[in-house]
């Protein structure tokens, strides 16, 4: 009698696994979503480095990829704001351009006007991972929360680089390309 449920339960305990690998969370794949809203697909997370990846569809069937996600805590973990990590989705296409961060959970005290707002998230939809991403400079700076915009700032741009040199393939140089 134990033989067999054991059995069951190993058999029940690997459906679920496998169901909860294929099946993203509800309020995840809605954040995916913002940062690739012509998506039609996502696959589960991917490892090395951790990521999402979006696909489209066209008429076809044919499946593109259309760009990665990921978690900035994921990748740069030791990147604190005022009061601990502020996790971050970023979304990149293939080319190294953002599409857009969605800011998922932080502590900060001074969140609303800072990382909370959706200017904040905003002017990272279009940046070149190759830019400065320069506080004061390319990103906008908000008086009072320094260290969260820091931070936060310097979270996307290290983590999506990270991501870049391995996932993306490089531009061809103007003195290789023909």
């Amino acid at each position: 009698m134990r033989v067999p449920i054991v059995a069951l339960s190993l058999i029940v305990a690997a459906t679920i696994a496998v169901w909860g690998q294929s099946r993203l969370d509800g309020k995840l794949e809605t954040q995916l979503e913002r940062l690739f809203p012509t998506a039609t697909e996502f696959s589960t997370k991917q490892a090395a480095p951790p990521h999402f990846k979006a696909f489209a569809k066209d008429a076809s069937g044919q499946r593109t990829l259309l760009g990665v996600a990921f978690w900035t805590t994921e990748l740069e973990p030791l990147e604190r704001g005022y009061d601990g990590p502020i996790k971050m989705l970023v979304g990149m296409d293939m080319k190294g351009i953002l599409t857009g961060v969605v800011v998922a959970e932080h502590h900060e005290p001074y969140g609303y006007f800072s990382v909370d707002r959706k200017e904040f998230a905003a002017q990272f939809v279009g940046k070149d991972i190759r830019d400065p991403f320069k506080v004061g400079a390319d990103v906008d700076a908000v008086s009072r929360a320094s260290i969260s915009i820091n931070s936060a700032t310097r979270a996307i741009r290290n983590s999506a680089r990270r991501v870049a040199r391995q996932l993306l393939t490089p531009p061809e140089s103007s003195s290789t390309a023909k």
